[in-house]
This record gives structure tokens, C-alpha cells and sequence, in this order.
């Protein structure tokens, strides 16, 4: 795609299944660096209480028809296809003022994150199209009557309200999770940099892997969009904390209960350890941190260092090493190579935050960089939305308060001192909750004072030193394994961490009834369902003959203390609780010898593996083992099998079983319990081929 200021772009809207434009003339968007037109930007005229039933009742379904594997794979092949066309995203990128290593954060780190969780879901979810949330509660002793906590999609629509500076990854960090739990999307960019969006928005529509009305966007004003939300929507926002407190109480989505996720203001800190002096590498790796964090995307990333605190013996010698570095920073068109950083979003971003730096300026000095004289290596100074780096030193952290509660959302941060790690938690949570904290610090009594006195006001926290320097991601880096967001100012919800933020847009229920007729809703064999024995082993069936409730019951065998002496001569475990009987007898659990735990799992699996070739392939693992009664010499072992949870795995020529394993002894009382897992065939395997 090219662009040129002779022919700015008409953005157009994707809802209700077509291409559409705005019914107004537009605003202008421009290019950050050369303030050259880039686009129009409109959405009036939009049918958007259309839009959002176009969600409901097309997007909905369709992805709701679709197992947890399914969506994933559809999350994977988007990834693929935009991966494939990122150069063209890098190209219109430079327009918003990010360097390439800025666009790589926003786009490869976007389609990064869909494809994690495109992955997490295929490792870490069943193949169903439900989730179960925790074990069966049992309700009744004869387990009769019994309680299970499910997750299912919402049925309605996740409208995201993204911000400006991160127009790609703002986007996809969101979708992967709402797509993945089932529930259609509508993305209302911000409008400055809304062009980039757009056109990612294009290439995910064109390559038809989505259901119709799986993904749908409004690039412009959302209009009257909120007024037709209801208790089945769910609504996210990123942005100031004053807009967000707006939506927060719009009267659809308070009389509604819609479900309000916000991400906002965050005046993020970062801590030098007291045993952190200059000379030593966690000083450096301060130093590094908080320059990067000052100047990747030009200051303009919520998890920005926005407070520096410093131990304040090393004041001084911070603010020299931050403001060397600082100085070599390369301004300018982040088009020329040489550039590092490049320009704030727009003009008025850039007065906004010359403004904010004015307001710092009633409780701190600056003592690095100059807000007003610009020294450019490429662009126009005039026309450029540029900026250098800014430095404040205040010297009075604990009487201020501008510093405090005012964020100027570019490349400027304060250093503030204190005096013990006390004072350094204080400060850090006079932001009122913030998204990130980062401590660097080389002592384990620093770092553990400071992360218990932090963790109740920040969503996480990085503890930097010269052991995780190398792998670290860095201060602000969101990982969409970990959870993003943070309490009070921060905006008090929660992004990302893995499966969690899949969650937020399903429902739970507890479903009560008899444990046959929950396995049915279920997919899952529950204890106290109705079983099936007899007939062939379940072990030599395939995914298309086995059924849930398939059971062995095996034959007993005696566990002898010739057993119990040979397995510990041969595994070396001799433990003295089987092999010295006074001692046993002291120990307050035993009455005397008793059998290893893994002799039982041992027996257990040779009293009902069928050992010919067949379906099953391999055992990959044991889940939730628990050894719930000890086993003396002479009591036998008899094992009930029951096939629990079938998943077949896409594009494979097997699935997972899980099996519901229960040993018990001559009185029936269970002495182990534990999940088998095993790889079985879709389908009979030849025996030639099997061999």
C-alpha cells in the first residue's frame, strides 16, 4: 500500500458483513513525522445497534459450533497470514512516529500473542466446547446428587476500545482470548492511528479463516454504540482514566451489569536496590531500563518508567548515567536508520505532554533534555510531532504530589530519593495502583521486603539482576502468559495470563443434578455416573468405539513383603517406613512395614494394562495422584478403570484419554487415586503396522 499526502485514505468500517464508509466528509489523520495527510477517518451513519446484532446472532453461533482446538486453529492461521504481510504493516507503521523496533513491539509482538495463545489453547484446553472449573462437589453421602462448575461463552459481544499507541498489538492481545473462549468482537480503534488497524483489520477479513461476524470494526466515533449493549456484552477500554470512568458509567452498562474491563492512567515506578551503587551491574542495568523504557515508543506505553526511584547516596551518579545515555539518543523521521526514537502521535500529544512537563515543573527540576529545542538527525521540526527526552529530579518525593498523580505520557520520567526500602514502597504506591513495577536490586532482603510491600499496587512486578539480565523481557513487556492490568488507578481489571483472560468472557455456572446426567452435559465421566463393564478391555478400542463410562474392573493381586523388599532393593528407595518395622510402628500414619506409593501405581498398571499392540499408543503422564491409605504385606490391590475424558486432536491420527484410576485394597477402601493419560488411535491400527 502506498500513501501519499495528495491522496489521504478513506478508512472505511467493517460491520454487519460488508465494507462501509462514514456519511461525513472525515477528519484528517497525519503522518507524526512529516504531518503529511494519511488518511479520513468517519463512522457516522453506521447502523452500530445493527452491528452489534450482527455479532450476536452470526459471529456468535458460528464460533460457538467450533471446540476450543478449532478456534485455536483458527487463531494460528490468522497469525500465519499476517506474519506473512507484516512488511506492509511496518511500512504504514512508520507513519504513527514508531521506529522499526517500536513496530515490532506493536505488530510481530501482536501476532506474537495470537499465536500464543493460539498454542496455549491447543495444549492447555480440551478439545470441547465448555470448560470445566474445578472438581465434582459432592451433595449427597450415596453421591446422588452432586455440583459442577462449568464455563461457557457469553452470547453476546466484547467491544474493545483501544488506544493509540499500540494499534496492532492493542488489538490482537485482546481478540486472541475473546476469540478463543467463543464470543465475537467489535474493535473501535483510536482514531490517530485507527489507519494501521484498519488495514490489519483487511488482511484478517480477506483471508475468510474467520466466521462472518467473528471480528468487526468501526473506525471513527463509536456513536450510539453503548446505548444497545446489555447483559451479555462484554465492553474493554483502554485509555485516560477520566474517559474510562465515562464509559465505566454509561446508564446501558450500569443497568445492564456489563461486564467493564478498563486499563488507564498508570504512573509505573522503578526501584535501585540500596545494594545497587554505581559500579555495580545492577546500576547499569537500571541505568539501560529506565532509558528504554523512556524512549521505546517514544515514552507513549502504559507500562512506562514514569518514576525513578533511586537510594538517595546514589542520586547523583544515576542522574549523570541516565543523562549521558539519554543524550544519545537519536531524534527524528523514524523512516532514516539512524533514528531511536521517533515522534510523539500527534501535535497535540506533544503539547499535552509539554504541558504535563510544565505542571512536574512546580515540584521538580529538569535536569535532562530540553522540552522546547528539538535537535532532529531526520524530519521537521516544525511540522513533526518531536520531542527529547525529558529528565526531572525531585528532591522532596514525600511532600509532592504533581509527581506523583500527573503522567506525561511521553518520553519524560522523575527521579525521586529515599532513604530505606520502606520509604521506596511508600512512594511507589502513593501512584494509587499501577500496571508494572520493576526492583533491580541483588539482595534477597531488598527484594522480598519490596515485593510484599508492592504486590497489593501494581499487576506485576519485574525483580531485575545480573542473574536474569540476558533472558529478562524487560520492565514493559506484557507477556500474554502473564496478566496485564492493575489495581485502583491502573483501572482494576486484568488482561492476558494465559488461560484467565479467556475466561473473562465465558460464564460460570454451577450446574446440580445426578453425576450420570452431569457427565452428560459435562463430557466428562463424574464419580457417581453410570458405568459400563464388561465386554472387550477398554484398552483395545479406538476413539470411535470407546465412549465415556467405559470400565475395567481387574482381578486382585497380594502385595507381599518379598514385593516390598524387592522394589526397594531394585529402585534403591529404602525408605524406613518399608523396610524397618519398629520404626514403621512409631510413625504416627503407619502400624508397621508398609508398600512404596510408586509399588502400588507399579501394580496398579499391571493389573490393568493390555499389553498386546491396539489403539492405545503410549501413556504420556499421571494427573492428581494421591496415595490415601497405606498398604501393608498381605492385603491385595484390585483396580477400577474408568475411561473419563475423550479428546481427539485435530490433523492427528489420535487423541487423549484420560482415565479415572482407583486402587483399592481387600476392604474396598481406595488406597491411590490418579488420572491416567494416555494417546489412542482415532481408528484401529493394523497389527503389521502396529508392530
Amino acid at each position: 500500500m502506498t500513501v501519499t499526502a495528495a491522496a489521504p485514505r478513506r478508512l472505511e468500517s467493517y460491520v454487519c458483513g460488508r465494507w462501509s464508509r462514514g456519511a461525513g466528509e472525515g477528519i484528517t489523520l497525519l503522518d507524526a513525522s512529516t504531518g503529511a495527510p494519511v488518511a479520513l477517518i468517519d463512522s457516522s451513519g453506521l447502523d452500530f445497534a445493527g452491528a452489534l446484532a450482527h455479532g450476536r446472532e452470526s459471529g456468535g453461533p458460528a464460533l460457538r459450533r467450533l471446540s476450543f482446538h478449532e478456534r485455536a486453529a483458527m487463531l494460528k492461521a490468522v497469525g500465519q497470514a499476517l506474519m506473512e504481510r507484516k512488511e506492509e504493516f511496518y511500512t504504514l507503521s512508520a507513519a504513527t512516529g514508531a521506529t522499526r523496533t517500536d513496530s515490532w513491539i506493536d505488530i510481530e509482538g501482536g501476532i506474537g500473542t495470537l499465536l500464543n495463545y493460539a498454542s496455549k489453547g491447543k495444549r492447555e484446553l480440551p478439545n470441547t466446547r465448555l470448560l470445566l472449573d474445578g472438581d465434582l462437589e459432592p451433595l449427597s453421602q450415596d453421591q446422588t446428587f452432586s455440583g459442577q462448575h462449568i464455563l461457557t461463552p457469553l452470547q453476546g459481544v466484547a467491544v474493545h476500545i483501544n488506544a493509540f499507541n499500540f494499534p496492532c498489538w492493542g488489538m490482537l492481545e485482546k481478540i486472541a482470548p475473546t476469540l478463543l473462549a467463543g464470543m465475537p468482537t467489535l474493535v473501535k480503534p483510536a482514531s490517530q492511528t485507527a489507519y494501521l488497524t484498519e488495514l490489519m483489520v483487511r488482511r484478517i477479513i480477506e483471508t475468510g479463516i474467520l466466521p462472518e461476524g467473528a471480528l468487526q470494526l468501526i473506525s471513527g466515533s463509536t456513536g450510539d454504540l453503548l446505548d444497545h449493549v446489555d447483559e451479555q456484552d462484554v465492553v474493554t477500554f483502554t485509555g485516560s482514566a477520566a474517559t474510562g470512568r465515562k464509559l465505566k458509567t454509561h446508564p446501558a452498562i450500569t443497568a445492564n451489569n456489563v461486564r467493564f474491563t478498563m486499563e488507564a492512567d498508570s504512573l509505573n515506578a522503578a526501584i535501585l536496590g540500596t545494594d545497587a551503587g554505581p559500579g555495580t551491574p545492577e546500576f547499569d542495568l537500571f541505568v539501560k531500563e529506565v532509558a528504554r523504557e523512556m524512549t521505546a515508543k517514544a515514552g507513549q506505553k502504559c507500562t512506562a518508567i514514569r518514576r525513578v526511584l533511586a537510594p538517595r547516596a546514589y542520586v547523583e551518579a544515576l542522574i549523570e548515567a541516565l543523562g549521558n545515555r539519554l543524550a544519545k539518543t537519536v531524534v527524528g523521521d523514524p523512516r532514516d536508520e539512524a533514528v531511536r526514537m521517533g515522534p510523539l502521535a500527534s501535535l497535540d500529544q506533544r503539547e499535552e505532554v509539554r504541558e504535563r512537563i510544565r505542571e512536574l515543573g512546580t515540584e521538580a527540576e529538569i535536569v535532562a533534555g530540553n522540552p522546547n529545542d528539538i535537535r532532529l538527525a531526520a524530519g521537521d521540526a516544525a511540522k513533526g510531532a518531536f520531542l527529547n527526552p525529558v529528565l526531572l529530579y525531585c528532591n522532596r518525593p514525600a511532600e509532592a504530589s504533581a509527581v506523583h498523580d500527573l503522567e506525561a505520557f511521553g518520553p519524560v520520567s522523575t527521579v525521586m530519593p529515599f532513604d530505606d526500602v520502606e520509604e521506596a514502597v511508600a512512594l511507589a504506591r502513593r501512584g494509587r495502583g499501577s500496571l508494572v513495577c520493576s526492583v533491580f536490586s541483588d539482595s534477597q532482603d531488598f527484594v522480598r521486603e519490596a515485593v510484599l510491600g508492592l504486590a497489593p499496587f501494581h499487576g506485576r512486578i519485574l525483580i531485575g539482576n545480573r542473574v536474569s539480565a540476558k533472558s529478562s523481557t524487560g520492565h514493559g513487556s506484557p507477556l500474554p502468559m502473564l496478566v496485564h492490568g492493575g489495581p485502583g488507578r491502573a483501572g482494576g481489571g486484568e488482561e492476558l495470563g494465559g488461560m484467565r483472560g479467556v475466561k473473562h468472557y465465558m460464564q460460570r455456572t454451577a450446574v446440580q443434578g445426578s453425576p450420570t446426567l452431569l457427565s452428560a452435559v459435562t463430557g466428562r465421566w463424574l464419580p457417581g455416573a453410570e458405568a459400563r463393564e464388561g465386554g472387550e478391555h477398554p484398552f483395545r478400542k479406538s476413539l470411535a468405539e470407546l465412549r465415556i463410562g467405559d470400565r475395567l474392573v481387574t482381578a486382585s493381586r497380594m502385595v507381599t513383603l518379598e514385593d516390598i523388599e524387592h522394589f526397594a532393593g531394585f529402585t534403591g528407595d529404602t525408605f524406613y517406613a518399608h523396610m524397618d518395622e519398629a520404626a514403621a510402628k512409631a510413625n504416627p500414619f503407619f502400624n508397621g512395614r508398609v508398600a512404596h506409593g510408586y509399588l502400588i501405581v507399579s501394580f496398579a498398571a499391571g493389573l490393568f494394562v493390555d499389553p498386546a499392540p491396539g489403539p492405545v499408543l503410549a501413556n504420556y503422564g499421571i494427573d492428581n495422584l494421591r496415595f490415601l491409605k497405606p498398604v501393608n504385606p498381605g492385603d491385595s490391590l484390585k483396580v477400577t478403570l474408568t475411561c473419563k475424558e475423550i479428546s481427539p486432536r485435530d490433523n492427528a491420527e489420535h487423541g487423549e484419554v484420560r482415565w479415572d484410576c482407583r486402587a483399592a485394597n481387600q476392604d474396598d477402601e481406595t488406597v491411590a487415586q490418579y488420572d491416567v493419560l494416555t494417546m489412542v488411535a482415532k481408528t484401529l491400527v493394523p497389527q503389521s503396522k502396529a508392530a
